[in-house]
């Protein structure tokens, strides 16, 4: 790491810093931009220790440092003390801020609670966590905090607040409890105990802030609790990194996650919410660009970037980063005033998925305005019910309640079977109750009378029974995958399941790609016709184009396919519309607006006037 670094520094001295390929008058605008705008949107980074070790020893490297910084935009860093076993003494730690914040930058101090030698004991365990039960990562962590504390006003605890540990130390101390139930109970007493009580005794005024991973649907199973944690920390910070979607190295994830994850977490954590993180680690630019984007929709105001090293070696996508700033700076103040809505995904907390694994994020690629929500939505007018809901053992009453205020809810068929109450609610959604495990992998499915070949296989999760219900959709053996009884929908998803998860030894992210992304374009104008509330615009799109609708009726389409792709809208009603992010005029055709988009591209349609 030393030698990388020092390597790095020296071409960056010799030959100027290629990263950011403009003028100094460019970048002092670059900058002052950023300075301009930073009440509506921050741009932060993240410096690892072992960062801080190497590079900012030096004043050349610290100048180095503030050029990148400049150039990029970024107003507020965050100094890590504590990585992998490397500890940043206390004079550095000191000498590191005072430097940064002599020269303008907000400071915030930083964490990752991950073994290293002689640092805590590693799990057993399938990842690079710490045993937490034991004595020693209990020890060592408090000392860093309390080391740490006076330096900063605020200090973040990176994502590893986590354990999978299976040790004899960990099986006597779970007894008969659920390994989520003891390790949610245990990381809740020591997120106090060793890292915020310790620090706030050495400087009362610390704010602590808790940093959540992307992987949601499993949370509670390593000790994360977001029931109980927003109410402990200071401020709730949230990993939006969801890096290549095309892409095995983090798990296929969808572009949508960042925004599920944040507006999830942010139903949990009230006004403590505060910045957006995402990485570089396999992004293309386009990769790296649209995870800002989903971050501001999800209303972030601040976008921390993971890692520093990649400023100093450079990636592709800090140009449309700065390129876009601009765009991003307006969208997030469209979004403070105007957040997205749309269908509300139910989903409580620590809430087991069961086959729905991260079945939001997909259903966000079929162009559905989806907005997660903690708490039963009594209020909208649009409902989605996956296996997540079911956890809510009240839920009959509620869905009653609901339909009688003539709300439409869609169910899938792992809701159905693990909802308490479920004959009933088979009974309103017109169909006989099946426990039969289908898990059926369809490579081909049936489109209106012809049989189209899948890239990836439909799985589809149990079995439906039409009693009374319409069959809207069905695979090419004739198993309903969409039905409709009046206003109750039930769909027959199946995204992942620990099943799934065990085959590939995956632990946190997607384990493969699905069908569910290569349905025909008529299926998913079905599938948005069973999610569309009343009254909003109807999109005619392939799958992986999104549509997020903020309060003020203007919306967001991203086209996430890898082609040039025709999308069609109808419109409630005519008038006259601008592309928010290009201020260039959308033609419009009576109700109707048609966009021809390029691969990876977005538009924000705004009536003018608005």
């Amino acid at each position: 790491m030393k030698t990388t670094l020092s390597f790095l520094l020296i071409l960056a001295v010799l030959f100027g810093f290629q990263g950011c390929k403009q003028t100094p008058k460019a970048s002092d605008d670059v900058q002052s931009l950023a300075e301009a705008r930073k009440s509506v949107l921050k741009l932060s980074v993240y410096i690892i220790a072992q960062t801080v070790d190497q590079f900012l020893t030096t004043e050349a490297g610290r100048q180095e440092a503030l050029s990148i910084l400049h150039c990029n935009g970024i107003t507020k860093v965050y100094i890590e003390t504590y990585r992998s076993g490397l500890v940043i003494p206390p004079e550095l730690i000191k000498s590191t801020v005072s430097f940064f914040k002599e020269n303008g930058f907000e400071v915030v101090g930083g964490i990752a609670t991950v073994p290293g030698p002689n640092f805590g004991v590693a799990q057993e365990g399938p990842l690079a966590w710490l045993n937490w039960q034991n004595s020693k990562t209990q020890n060592d962590l408090r000392k860093v905090m309390e080391d740490s504390a006076p330096f900063f006003d605020t200090f973040i605890i990176d994502d590893f607040l986590c354990t999978a540990d299976t040790s004899l130390e960990s099986k006597a101390a779970k007894g008969d409890r659920s390994w989520s139930e003891y390790r949610r109970s245990l990381l809740t007493d020591l997120a106090q105990s060793i890292l915020i009580n310790p620090a706030k005794a050495k400087n009362p005024g610390i704010r602590i802030i808790i940093k959540y991973p992307q992987s949601y649907d499993r949370f509670h199973l390593f000790g994360y609790d977001v029931a109980t944690e927003p109410k402990l920390f200071d401020g709730v910070w949230v990993g939006t990194e969801t890096r290549g979607q095309y892409t095995q190295r983090y798990g296929f994830v969808q572009p949508y996650e960042g925004f599920i994850n944040y507006r999830w977490i942010s139903t949990l954590s009230g006004n403590k919410i505060g910045g957006a993180w995402f990485d570089h680690g396999d992004c293309t630019d386009i990769d790296f660009i649209e995870q800002a984007y989903q971050s501001v929709l999800s209303g972030a105001k601040e976008l921390v970037m993971f890692n520093f090293d990649s400023f100093i070696s450079g990636h592709p996508g800090h140009h449309l980063l700065r390129q876009d700033f601009e765009k991003l700076a307006d969208l997030a103040k469209a979004v403070a005033a105007h957040p997205v809505q749309g269908v509300a995904g139910y989903k409580p907390a620590n809430s087991d998925a069961g086959g729905d694994l991260y079945l939001m994020d997909y259903i966000g690629m079929f162009g559905v305005s989806l907005v997660p929500v903690s708490q039963y939505p009594e209020n909208s007018s649009v409902i989605f019910l996956p296996t997540q809901a079911a956890a809510d053992r009240d839920i009959v009453p509620k869905i009653i309640s609901s339909l009688d205020k003539g709300a439409k809810i869609i169910l899938t068929t792992g809701f159905l079977v693990n909802a308490n109450g479920n004959e009933q609610l088979a009974r309103m959604a017109g169909v006989k109750l099946s426990t039969n495990t289908l898990r059926n992998n369809y490579q081909f499915t049936l489109n209106n009378g012809h049989t189209e070949k899948l890239k990836f296989p439909l799985t589809t999760e149990y079995q439906i029974v039409p009693d009374g219900s319409g069959v809207l959709l069905r695979t090419s053996d004739n198993q309903p995958f969409l039905v409709q009884n009046k206003n109750l929908y039930l769909i027959n998803t199946h995204t992942f399941s620990q099943q799934d998860f065990d085959a590939v030894g995956e632990v946190l992210l997607c384990p493969r790609q699905i069908g569910l992304l290569e349905l025909p374009r008529s299926w998913m104008n079905m599938i948005r016709s069973a999610f569309r509330p009343k009254d909003e615009p109807v999109l005619d799109a392939p799958s992986r184009v999104s549509m997020q609708t903020l309060s003020d009726h203007s919306f967001v389409i991203h086209n996430y396919n890898q082609e040039r792709t025709v999308v069609n809208i109808t419109l409630p009603e005519s008038g006259v519309f601008s592309d928010g992010f290009s201020h260039r005029p959308i033609p419009v055709n009576g109700k109707g607006i048609r966009l021809e988009m390029e691969p990876r591209s977005r538009i924000w349609v705004r009536r003018e006037g608005c």
